[in-house]
């Protein structure tokens, strides 16, 4: 798990929250340039999607946020306290509303009627009923078993029903990396099909519409070389096994991807994993932000 941590979090365990007070009044990221000189943009807005800034005690993600004469601006350089992560998982942020953590690849999003095991919702569930026997977790989107990411969960039925109606709205930024094999050709795409599943749950593309779902997908490469390619990609639509599917029908199927085509597995793990998700707050309206590191068994594919 700990190859899916923000670098710089490992730079700085060591140090001691930070605490400033506000003299004039000025936005977030300016005050935080200025009183962390040596520290660069990316590194701020790191700190800023991991919820490491508190204004007056409050974790405060939007850089724009406005800051008043007199107010206390800390930085807690280490983050989520370990010994409250759940085993299995890391979670990224939570408060009394919801949940994102990060999903290991091969870990079940949640129980089948076939598989009852050890799941990412199980997992949290019990986090969750610790602290109250009466607390309960609601799914809001699934990922692949064999994908990870970055994954969020309601904590209660309202709260998942007000990211479910409006998820098109809500949510703002959703990238995956992929790994495909073969060098692709072109450095930017867009994919659109109609995806239909077969009654052996396999997802079938069709450039015409068959009568099933219109999928949309944008696609560019980061890196490549001659046996894969590094691709980033944003949903325009989340269909069941959408990107596995359109990496397929352009000839480029994810590695370790058996099941849409794939004949390489050179990490032994399905290479897609969900980086970025930013969505506003339902209840807070805030606009949020998580995003992951690529894991490095994808980035040795390229050493």
């Amino acid at each position: 798990m700990s190859n899916l941590h923000h670098s710089f979090i490992h730079k700085k365990r060591k140090m001691n929250p930070a605490s400033f007070k506000v003299t004039e009044p000025t936005e977030l990221m300016a005050f935080l340039f200025k009183q962390l000189p040596d520290q660069g943009r990316n590194n701020i807005k790191s700190l800023l999607s991991n919820h490491q800034v508190l204004v007056d005690n409050e974790a405060v993600s939007q850089y724009n946020h406005p800051l008043a004469m007199g107010q206390q601006v800390s930085i807690l350089w280490n983050k989520v306290r370990k010994e409250n992560q759940p085993r299995g998982l890391e979670i990224l942020f939570e408060d009394d509303y919801l949940v994102v953590m990060v999903k290991e690849a091969g870990l079940l999003s949640i129980s089948t009627a076939q598989e009852k095991e050890h799941t990412a919702y199980s997992i949290l569930s019990d986090h969750v009923k610790k602290r109250d026997p009466k607390n309960r977790i609601f799914i809001v989107h699934r990922l692949d078993r064999d994908t990870s990411g970055v994954m969020l969960f309601a904590k209660s039925e309202k709260t998942k029903k007000l990211l479910q109606d409006n998820w098109k709205n809500t949510v703002e930024e959703r990238k995956y990396i992929a790994i495909v094999e073969g060098s692709v050709t072109k450095a930017e795409g867009t994919i659109t099909s109609w995806l239909k599943e077969s009654k052996s749950l396999i997802m079938y593309s069709s450039p015409t519409p068959n009568g099933g779902q219109k999928a949309v997908t944008h696609y560019k490469v980061l890196k490549k070389n001659k046996n894969y390619s590094m691709l980033e990609v944003e949903l325009e639509t989340g269909r069941k096994n959408q990107i596995r599917v359109h990496m397929q029908h352009i000839g480029h199927p994810i590695i370790g991807d058996k099941k849409y085509g794939s004949i390489k597995n050179p990490i032994r793990r399905l290479g897609l994993h969900a980086r970025v998700l930013a969505f506003r707050h339902p209840i807070t309206g805030e606009d949020v932000r998580f995003e992951t590191e690529i894991p490095k068994e994808f980035i040795s594919l390229f050493n």
